[in-house]
């Protein structure tokens, strides 16, 4: 089992499109378990296949702090076939990347986030079509104009692609809104590589916006595109992947965030 995660699971922030493209790469291995089950463990529940824990490439046990992502896990374990496919165990990668590389630097990772605020999606607007300036205004504004309101975060917007320095107060107020947890950031990391905007990750972990709102708005540019000349096909596979790994990152946030997880 250990060799199905260990490229998705190593030592960088986890990256999802890469993770993604890793986990496709080794051939897949055969089932060896009859059934995946979750059972309680030291900080939350382990993930165990015939009644053995699952664990890192390093050895470590994934324990996971919320039952109810500890049973999500375990279904996509379920749920494999004669063959395990890791690109459709996407919080399984998850949960491997945060015990294997991210609960002992989170700092680190948060750092790694954070540097998004500096080059953010939202910042740099279409000067025409007036379509278009008027729908990343519709979808980018209110983002935008939140985290002036609720985090004191004022930012730069600019039109075109030219680099903006964003104000150092500003990049402070943001990154200082960033969760503690590993988990959390971990998830918010995967949101914002996929997303390209860390802002639009922040506002979806205060509930400033939801998911449907969160991906709409990272794919503006592309929709209008679509639009105007028609989908690309390999292109919406390619989204359709990045989206399965969104909604687990999604999953993940809403999980240990839950008030359950939380503990009374």
């Amino acid at each position: 089992m250990r060799e199905l995660f260990e490229e998705a699971a190593g030592q960088a922030p986890p990256d999802p499109r890469e993770s993604a493209r890793a986990s496709a790469r080794p051939p897949q291995r055969k089932r060896f378990y009859k059934e995946a089950g979750v059972t309680e463990a030291e900080g939350g529940f382990a993930i165990t296949l015939d009644g053995r824990p699952i664990r890192t490439p390093s050895g470590r046990q994934v324990v996971i702090p919320a039952r109810t992502l500890a049973d999500a896990v375990a279904a996509e374990w379920s749920a494999q076939g004669e063959t395990i496919d890791p690109v459709t165990m996407p919080l399984t990668r998850i949960a491997n990347s945060v015990v294997e590389g991210v609960v002992d630097r989170v700092e680190l990772v948060s750092d790694d986030l954070a540097k998004y605020f500096e080059s953010d999606l939202l910042f740099y607007r279409a000067g025409h079509p007036e379509g278009l300036v008027a729908r990343e205004a519709a979808h980018w504004d209110p983002v935008v104009f939140w985290a002036a309101e609720a985090l004191g975060a004022h930012f730069i917007l600019s039109e075109g692609v030219m680099h903006v320095k964003q104000p150092d107060e500003a990049l402070k107020a943001a990154r200082a809104a960033l969760p503690g947890d590993a988990w959390s950031i971990a998830a918010l990391h995967m949101v914002t590589t996929l997303t390209g905007s860390a802002l639009l990750a922040l506002a979806l972990a205060h509930g400033a916006r939801d998911s449907g709102q969160v991906w709409v708005a990272a794919h503006v540019d592309e929709d209008w595109n679509a639009d105007q000349w028609g989908v690309d096909e390999e292109a919406a596979s390619r989204r359709a992947t990045r989206f399965r790994d969104f909604e687990a990152a999604v999953a993940v946030l809403a999980a240990v965030n839950a008030p359950a997880a939380k503990g009374p």
